[in-house]
């Protein structure tokens, strides 16, 4: 064989044994980098999850944060253990579920609703806890500010437009002059709504009639007292009174009240109407966020996030019969969710 062609012969052979070393090379690291997410994925991770009370729109928090996790591969049981706790509407429930928690030396804690919250940042200031349907971190104390926590607590405020839902009186009662609120006085997110909702009743000319009560054994002799004191009732996103939605609901009826509430899962119980968010997708957005210090973020660097997208209007044709009130064809044409 010739010089040349033997020369040439021998780089084509270096060439392909360069290739298939770099190709060797390649599949190696990508092997490594798919056993290390699996070794990631596969590290079981314990997270206590505290609810304050059950109803729909705090489950759908709760289910959302699961799912949004799942979907990233955090299989329950697999390598994912979740601890659910309720504190049935009691503080001191809450805190003794927090302290099980430290006890247990969980991962992360998720905390639903504030009061639940704040039982979970008094009980460890190492633990990273995820908050969901928290209405103003920082009023109850959670986080430094909004845009950086500064503690070991992040997650999603549930800051309903409180403005826009109690714009919703004139919209089915246009002659209404008084409003009665229901509400726990012993909840921070409740007086933050309260005092959003007094400065829209204000512009609005209307009259905030408050009534307060500090269980939800108490919620409907609190919906009773307003009856001929108001033209229409409002319930924010309060966890004592939402817990007792029914009672209200039977005084609005019986009473023939308009009751404007504070999420979407309220006016499928009964509620009139609302302009509010989705809690399943804010739990959701909170599972990303948990996501995000299971791969080694800091909370505290970490900023409070709200529900991205417009909130959404609700309205329940059946419970309007029920109330007496007729509604707008314009509002029916408006609204993102009908229910009949």
């Amino acid at each position: 064989m010739p010089i040349l062609k033997m020369k040439e012969a021998r780089s084509k052979g270096i060439a392909v044994r360069v290739c298939i070393a770099a190709l060797a090379l390649t599949m190696l690291m990508a092997a490594f980098v798919l056993t290390a997410q699996a070794k990631e994925t596969s590290k079981k991770i314990k997270i206590g999850v505290m609810q304050i009370v059950e109803h729909p729109s705090l489950d759908a928090a709760r289910k959302g944060f699961v799912d949004s996790l799942a979907e990233a591969g955090y299989v329950e049981g697999k390598n994912v253990i979740y601890d659910f706790q309720n504190a049935q509407g009691d503080m001191s429930i809450a805190q003794s579920i927090a302290q099980k928690f430290v006890n247990d030396k969980v991962d992360m804690i998720l905390a639903i609703a504030t009061p639940t919250a704040q039982a979970a940042a008094q009980a460890t200031d190492k633990i990273p806890i995820l908050i969901t349907a928290v209405t103003d971190p920082k009023a109850a104390g959670l986080v430094k500010s909004i845009e950086k926590s500064g503690t070991n607590v992040t997650g999603t405020s549930d800051l309903n437009p409180v403005a826009q839902q109690v714009e919703l009186v004139l919209k089915f009662a246009p002659k209404a002059k008084r409003v009665g609120i229901i509400y726990n006085a012993g909840e921070t997110n409740s007086l933050v709504q309260v005092d959003l909702a007094e400065k829209a009743a204000k512009a609005l000319k209307l009259n905030l009639v408050k009534v307060t009560c500090s269980n939800s054994s108490g919620v409907y002799e609190a919906a009773q007292s307003l009856v001929g004191r108001v033209d229409a009732i409002y319930v924010p996103t309060d966890n004592t009174v939402v817990s007792a939605l029914e009672s209200v609901i039977k005084v609005a009826e019986q009473a023939k009240l308009p009751l404007i509430v504070g999420e979407g899962d309220s006016v499928k119980r009964g509620g009139l109407a609302t302009v509010g968010i989705n809690y399943y997708e804010l739990g959701k957005q909170t599972g990303r966020m948990a996501l995000k210090v299971i791969k080694g973020a800091n909370p505290a660097d970490m900023p409070i996030e709200y529900l991205a997208g417009k909130a959404e209007l609700t309205i329940n044709l059946k419970a309007a019969k029920s109330m007496g009130v007729k509604v707008p064809e314009s509002l029916i044409k408006e609204a993102d969710h009908v229910i009949k």
